[in-house]
């Protein structure tokens, strides 16, 4: 009840998030029981049934990421303040949270289900004049509990992945964890890690500040007001000039103490694809399996496009943090250091869903170099599920540029207390776009050349 009241009362933006998510539920839904229909209809080429649904894994994953991506954004399962003393703990937001995607993925299978029928003819006689009667199987009853077991999957799946990765844990070093599990001097839980002489707290009045019995008067630099500076000469607070670098060091985010991790082994992953994709390319003979759009391709090419994608997904935060620091290199203005740190700041939250989309985009390049207008025609499932796949990357990566805009508010308000103009944030916005397209778009094109190649005749 929880969960559907948070679904029912949130802001319009939040509900258009949950209902892309409905909406691809519902296409890989369709995609899945037009499987069965076909296995329905074809019960002597139960391999062609198989490779269908093998080929439904790419629009589930897809689906499963962009709902993965709209529960990361939902902010009525935000932790705040004051919800774990009325039982909402992190543990209970996140089983509130992987509810409501299993409720939005619930209906966009119910609507699958209910446009299947309809085109069976189930519901109110059959339309089109029964052109989709051959893959739907519309003259055999449709089993119900297959039916009902492959709708199951794309809820149970997002779900638990939702589950999964919200999961409450902590991030603290295990040294950390160590020292707090202990407990203190007369009992008290916890110690820290620099330790203070007896008398160190009082001693020469060090910690007393304006207002306090027997301070010195002065402020500490803390309580200087917000927008403003104290200047070394004679103390005075001086408003900051967001021109000037040094008025960003202190409301900037910190950029990351090292780099992404995944750089190396995205490289690695991606060469190894493109690899395979050269050998298939070499080899003569070999079997081939049916694409989409009647392309035809060795086992070994499928092997190479999926090893690409994933390496393209691992090398993303680090594309992206490389685009950080080149933005701020030879002597950056305070345009150049806010979005190259803002970049690096945010290289693990958007760097991986733009890997993947460049290599849905390649992909779906390749595929478009590589189709015959004198073959057989793209039929409309393979339409549907390239723009369902096209759809749930883009709509993932730009639910990501919410997440990240939302965790850079306090710095964007900051900024604009210090007097940053409203032009500058969007400058820097456009800057840092510019640059992940002058990077991310040359290596898509060259990847998509890379794949059509083992397939050109």
């Amino acid at each position: 009840m929880l969960a559907l009241r948070l679904t029912r009362g949130a802001r319009p933006a939040v509900q258009l998030r949950r209902l892309l998510v409905a909406l691809a539920s519902a296409g890989t839904g369709f995609l899945l029981l037009c499987t069965l229909g076909h296995a329905m209809s074809h019960p002597e080429d139960p391999s062609g049934s198989l490779l269908r649904l093998a080929w439904c894994l790419t629009p589930l994953a897809a689906t499963v990421h962009l709902a993965l991506a709209v529960a990361r954004t939902d902010p009525g399962t935000r932790p705040r303040p004051g919800l774990a003393a009325i039982g909402l703990g992190p543990a209970r937001l996140m089983a509130v949270s992987a509810a409501t995607t299993a409720l939005s993925c619930l209906l966009g299978s119910m609507l699958a289900l209910l446009f299947f029928l309809h085109l069976r003819g189930d519901l109110t006689g059959m339309p089109f004049d029964g052109a989709a009667a051959d893959f739907l199987a519309a003259g055999s009853p449709l089993p119900l509990p297959a039916a009902l077991t492959l709708l199951a999957l794309v809820p149970t799946i997002a779900s638990v992945t939702v589950a999964l990765v919200l999961r409450p844990r902590d991030d603290r070093p295990a040294s950390a964890r160590r020292e707090a599990r202990s407990y203190g001097r007369f009992g008290a839980y916890g110690r820290t890690s620099a330790r203070e002489p007896f008398g160190a707290y009082g001693r020469f009045r060090a910690r007393l500040g304006a207002g306090e019995p027997g301070g010195t008067g002065k402020a500490a630099p803390a309580a200087v007001e917000e927008g403003q500076r104290p200047d070394l000469d004679d103390g005075a607070a001086r408003p900051l000039v967001p021109g000037q670098n040094g008025a960003l060091d202190g409301t900037l985010p910190p950029a990351p103490e090292e780099a992404p991790k995944g750089l190396p082994w995205g490289v690695a992953v991606l060469a190894a694809g493109l690899a395979v994709e050269a050998y298939a390319h070499r080899t003569a003979g070999s079997a081939h399996t049916p694409l989409p759009a009647g392309l035809t391709g060795a086992p070994s090419v499928l092997v190479g496009w999926l090893l690409t994608a994933v390496g393209l997904a691992v090398a993303g935060p680090g594309l992206t943090h490389l685009c950080g620091r080149l933005l701020q290199s030879t002597r950056p203005g305070a345009l150049r250091l806010l979005a190259g740190r803002v970049l690096m700041a945010e290289a693990t939250r958007i760097g991986r869903p733009l890997g993947v989309v460049c290599a849905v985009a390649s992909g779906t390049y390749a595929m478009a170099l590589l189709y015959d207008p004198t073959g057989p025609e793209v039929g409309p499932l393979t339409t549907v599920g390239v723009l369902l796949v096209t759809g749930c990357t883009l709509a993932t990566l730009l639910t990501a540029a919410v997440e990240a805009k939302q965790a850079r508010s306090e710095t964007t308000a900051a900024l604009l207390r210090l007097g940053a103009p409203a032009t500058m944030l969007r400058s820097a916005a456009a800057l840092r776009a510019g640059a992940l397209l002058a990077l991310f778009g040359p290596l898509t094109l060259v990847v998509a050349e890379l794949a059509a190649l083992p397939l050109t005749p």
